[in-house]
């Protein structure tokens, strides 16, 4: 398993260096009526510290800086951790951050990029934007002089300028997990597959697995589901709780989840009903996830992820730099590691979020991107 993370940069379609690593707004969208949709106000002072000498020009002439940070995705851990990173680092530069997911409803979505648009924002992180309104949205940022970094979303963002992309590396997320699926199970091993089409993330991580199946002709996929809204987690249990009735022990070796709130629901559904024979091989990683993992019996057995705190963290200093006027590469890839029971066991007491990187060194740490007037930010940010 990976011990130390890297990131790539990846400029075009070339890749350009690899750094070793170890992934709320009042103003933003309106909260009334939006269901789990959530939105708070920032707490950083929104203005650069006037004693940090080596702050950029471009940065010091901007005086307060107040950025957005938008998920179309939510209701999940991963979001929660996502935007807490994300507003974490920018409130450490000083910056007034912005968050709001939209739990996965396109228009709420769309809805706060255009309000960002509108209102009194220096930039912007989008995650997740996956459609071609996105695309024109961020152009429309873009336009005036708002840049954009965007997480996990259409790489038809590529085309409009001065945008970075950034990702977890999807295909090392889904090798990890299908590898040790294989390792453990065998080549003919009976599985189910909780996947939903239409994000980039899950069509790169789709694309691992079919070359998989080709790999192993004898793996036999039974069942394949899922669906992204605000409460996957509970879907994903009843359905898999359903499935279960049509399969007796013995008939299921697997479940590859593609997304942690898939393999929640599932390990729910399979633990209930008393059927934790079933191993989950998953993607993404939580402090519940965690819990769970680590459980007596538990039949989630292993995860890749990158630390979705650490991925927020990322993405707001690329857009730091942008505002500052320094270069940015045109796109970010984020490495994975593998975490399974066997390495959780190793430590004294129960692994969370915080203690992963004792079983995993360098885990969530990484000064990838921190430049030197950064870290004199944040000290004097800190005093």
């Amino acid at each position: 398993m990976f011990i130390n993370k890297k990131l790539r940069y990846i400029t075009g379609l070339s890749l350009a260096a690899a750094i070793a690593l170890s992934g709320c707004g009042q103003n933003a969208a309106p909260t009334s009526g939006a269901g789990d949709a959530t939105s708070s106000s920032g707490g950083g002072s929104g203005t650069p510290a006037p004693a940090v000498e080596n702050l950029p020009a471009a940065l010091a002439e901007k005086g307060d800086i107040k950025i957005n940070v938008i998920r179309k995705i939510g209701g999940d851990d991963h979001t929660a951790q996502f935007l807490a990173g994300a507003k974490q680092e920018g409130e450490s530069l000083g910056f007034g951050v912005d968050t709001f997911s939209a739990g996965g409803d396109t228009g709420k979505f769309l809805d706060a990029l255009e309000q960002a648009a509108n209102g009194d924002y220096d930039g912007v992180v989008i995650s997740h934007g996956d459609d071609p309104a996105t695309v024109d949205a961020v152009k429309k940022l873009a336009d005036k002089g708002i840049p954009v970094v965007a997480f996990d979303s259409t790489g038809d963002l590529s085309a409009v300028e001065g945008t970075t992309l950034t990702s977890q590396d999807d295909e090392a997320l889904a090798q990890f997990a299908l590898d040790q699926l294989v390792k453990e199970q065998g080549e003919d091993a009976k599985i189910v597959y909780l996947w939903v089409d239409g994000f980039p993330p899950m069509v790169r991580r789709n694309a691992v697995y079919q070359a998989t199946l080709e790999k192993y002709p004898n793996l036999k996929e039974l069942e394949r589901f899922g669906v992204a809204n605000d409460n996957t987690s509970v879907d994903t249990q009843n359905a898999v709780a359903a499935m279960l009735a049509k399969y007796p022990k013995g008939e299921i070796d697997a479940i590859f989840a593609t997304w942690d709130a898939f393999a929640s629901g599932a390990a729910r559904a399979l633990i209930e009903a008393g059927r934790t024979e079933i191993k989950i091989y998953g993607i993404d990683v939580s402090n519940a996830d965690l819990q769970i993992m680590q459980e007596e019996n538990s039949p989630w057995v292993a995860t890749a992820a990158v630390d979705p705190k650490m991925i927020g963290a990322v993405n707001v200093r690329l857009l730091a730099k942008k505002l500052a006027g320094e270069e940015t590469p045109a796109a970010v890839n984020l490495e994975a590691a593998l975490i399974d029971q066997a390495t959780l066991s190793k430590a004294s007491e129960a692994v969370n979020m915080q203690t992963l990187a004792d079983v995993i060194p360098g885990w969530g740490q990484t000064d990838a991107f921190e430049e030197d007037w950064m870290k004199s930010l944040k000290e004097a940010n800190a005093k």
